[in-house]
């Protein structure tokens, strides 16, 4: 069930989707939880936001209304994985 996910299963699984939906080099797979998003990833445009968004909702079978969404989702890996456990425990 994906709200029994541990913290570490949450941060991988969002990397995943980062690196499947942004096509990311493989490089990607070192991304901590500290890692910076938006602004440093060339990929994570307007454009690309919405597809994460859209991939991270199919993953985590979430209805992310646009009112709960937050520019610093997205400040680093930690904080958009830090959003998603937040839904998931909802």
């Amino acid at each position: 069930m994906v709200a029994d996910l541990s913290r570490q299963e949450i941060v991988d699984a969002v990397r995943e989707v980062l690196i499947q939906t942004l096509a990311l080099p493989p490089q990607a797979r070192d991304m901590s939880e500290a890692t910076p998003l938006f602004g440093a990833l060339p990929e994570l445009d307007s454009m690309g936001v919405v597809l994460v968004l859209t991939a991270l909702e199919d993953r985590f079978d979430l209805v992310l209304n646009d009112d709960d969404i937050d520019a610093q989702w997205f400040d680093t890996l930690g904080s958009l994985a830090d959003a998603i456990q937040e839904r998931l425990s909802r």
